[in-house]
Order: structure tokens, then C-alpha cells, then sequence
């Protein structure tokens, strides 16, 4: 999360200069998406999520240590979290992070309602398990978003800071307004477990957290710990995305009955339904290329860590081979391998660059 473009500018002169990038749009070619998911398919980070899922899925005896597999995760998300931080120290905080905020936030809000309603369309799920399932793709994926940010820096295009922010606040909500449509069913309840559950869950507070430090310490507590957080980051995101392929084959393996074809299609199609609404809501609030992008892939994203483990003390009797096979099994693949590479195509031909 390198290069990051100056959150600082004013309004007037962020719109003089989406303007002048008016002139370099263009449409996106099939040849140019095929390249980019081509490019994506042979990187180390794709090759080595479907080198675990192919091992789950012939049943290998390959496994991580569940220590080991939280080891990395905090370590991906103190990362991440620490030089977002640093990125908004370093050029300060301004209205675009408030905006970009609002806008998360009633992302999040607002998608499992598109979700639930698509959910119904295509499927013959209860209320209690379309609204269980919709809650996910409120929320989001931080190793989608993650990998999108590697992309970002690979093609050397520079993204806000603050986008880590957003990122973070966009986990919770998603949750609420599942709880909403299975509470307006007559199921499901909200106590003080719950609401403990869904404020303080791990994932949020270590991002939240190492966002704080970042910002406090600025660019020299990152230089004080740049050759653990910067040059090892892409080696351990290669083994937590083995990792997360190995679950994610398990899950699909295990699972097969809970995929009817509707379900299967809802996986595949919501992702590109939610970074559309993502990619509206990126040109509204003029974020740069990169930022457009990242909300793509949040808006595109959804959640296998915090919302399940809400929705198991909500709604402990919705179906978690659903869900979850769903969430990791379909939708987590389906963004790494083909969603990145047309989202930033299409961010590219709507914004410029």
C-alpha cells in the first residue's frame, strides 16, 4: 500500500482534475480484461489459493496449524491497518476520508437489501437463511480487498490511504440490516452478547487499531518496522491464501447439497451487482482510480470471518454449509481469479488511466 495519491486536495481542484481525465476514457476491450485476468491467474497469490484448494479437494493431507493460520492473520491486518494509517498521517485528514466514510457506511447498510431481494429471485431459500446469506455480502473480505491493493501496486497505480479506514467500517452494518430482515420475519434477536459480538469482533479492532498507531507514528514508526511489515507482506499473504484455498475446498467438498443452481448463480452474479453499485458510488464522491477500485472490490467482497461468527450467535439455527460455502467456496475464488481484473478494467475505462 505504497504511493499513495494526496487525500488534501480541494474540492474545486479535485474536479478540475476528474475532468481532465474526461478526455482519456475510454471503453474496456474483452482483450484488455482477458489480459489483466490472465496476468492475475499466473501470480503467485492466485497460484498458491489454487494450489489448496486443489489439495483439499483430492483430499491431501496438507493442513495448517490453526495458530499458525491466526499468526497470519493478524499479521496481514496489523500490516495493512499500520500503512493505511501512516498514509493518512502523511497527507493528512480531510473531507474525502468523512465522505468516503458516510459512503462505506451505507454501503454496507444497504447491499444485503439488494442481496435478499436477488436471494429471493433466484432461489427458494427462508427468509432467515436469504437474510443470513445477504448479511455477508454487505459486509466484506479484507483478503479480497488485500489482494486487490497487491494488484494495485504491482501496476503501480496509487490508491487513498484512508481506504483502510473504509474498509473497517464497512464490517458492521452489513450485520445489522441482516438482523433487520430476519427480525422482520419474527426470528432472530440482538442482546448485549451480539452487539459485544459484532463492536469488538478481533478483526475490527486490530485494523481499527494498527490504523491508529499508523497514524500517530507516522512515516518513522514505519520506518522502524518497515523490513517486518513491508518486504515480508506478499510472501505471507501467498501462504494465508494456501491456506484459505484448502478451506475453501474443504468447504465446497463438504457442501455440495447446500449448492442448488440458483444459490450457485446468486455467488457468481452478486459480486458483479455489488461493484457496480460500488463503482457509482466511487464516481460520486470522485475518488482517484485506485480508490474507485477498492470500493469495487469491498462493494464486490463478502465476509467469511466476522459475519458468520454473528450470524452463529443470532441466528444459530441458519445454515452455515450455506453461507459459508457461498461466501469462501464461490464468491472469495470467483473475485481473486476473474472480479479483480474486470473491476480495475472497468474502473480504468470509467475514470482513466
Amino acid at each position: 500500500m505504497r504511493g499513495f495519491i494526496r487525500d488534501g486536495e480541494p474540492l474545486k481542484e479535485r474536479r478540475v482534475l476528474h475532468s481532465s481525465m474526461d478526455c482519456t476514457k475510454r471503453s474496456v476491450t474483452l482483450s484488455e480484461i482477458l489480459d489483466l485476468a490472465a496476468s492475475n491467474l499466473v501470480s503467485p497469490l492466485i497460484l498458491s489459493f489454487v494450489l489448496g484448494a486443489f489439495a483439499a479437494l483430492v483430499r491431501s493431507d496438507l493442513t495448517f496449524p490453526e495458530a499458525a493460520a491466526k499468526a497470519m492473520s493478524i499479521y496481514l491486518l496489523f500490516a495493512i491497518g499500520f500503512k493505511g494509517g501512516v498514509s493518512v498521517a502523511g497527507h493528512g485528514v480531510d473531507g474525502a476520508l468523512g465522505i468516503s466514510l458516510v459512503a462505506g457506511l451505507l454501503l454496507s447498510a444497504l447491499l444485503p437489501f439488494v442481496a435478499f431481494g436477488l436471494l429471493k429471485l433466484l432461489t427458494r431459500l427462508d427468509r432467515l437463511n436469504a437474510a443470513a446469506v445477504a448479511g455477508h455480502y454487505g459486509s466484506i473480505s479484507i483478503v479480497t480487498f488485500v489482494a486487490g491493493t497487491s494488484i494495485l501496486e504491482t501496476q503501480g497505480i496509487a490508491s487513498e490511504g484512508f481506504m483502510v479506514a473504509v474498509a473497517a467500517a464497512m464490517e458492521a452494518p452489513a450485520i445489522l440490516s441482516a438482523l433487520w430482515l430476519i427480525s422482520a420475519g419474527g426470528k432472530g434477536r440482538m442482546d448485549g452478547h451480539l452487539w459485544r459480538e459484532i463492536l469488538l469482533n478481533g478483526s475490527i479492532v486490530l485494523l481499527v487499531g494498527a490504523f491508529a498507531i499508523g497514524m500517530i507514528t507516522g512515516e518513522e514508526g514505519l520506518a522502524e518496522i518497515s523490513s517486518f511489515i513491508v518486504s515480508p507482506f506478499k510472501g505471507v499473504l501467498c501462504l494465508f491464501l494456501l491456506d484459505m484455498g484448502l478451506v475453501a475446498g474443504r468447504s465446497i467438498r463438504d457442501s455440495r447439497g447446500a449448492l442448488t443452481a440458483g444459490v450457485f448463480v446468486f455467488g457468481v452474479v452478486m459480486p458483479f451487482v455489488g461493484a457496480a453499485i460500488g463503482v457509482m458510488a466511487g464516481l460520486l464522491i470522485e475518488l482517484s482510480l485506485g480508490g474507485v477500485f477498492l470500493l469495487m472490490v469491498l462493494s464486490a467482497s463478502a465476509s467469511y470471518i466476522a459475519v458468520p461468527a454473528a450470524m452463529r450467535v443470532a441466528v444459530p439455527e441458519a445454515d452455515a454449509g450455506i453461507y459459508l460455502t457461498l461466501s469462501l467456496g464461490v464468491t472469495f475464488p470467483l473475485n481473486l481469479a476473474i472480479g479483480l481484473p474486470v473491476y480495475l478494467a472497468v474502473a480504468k475505462a470509467l475514470v482513466g488511466g
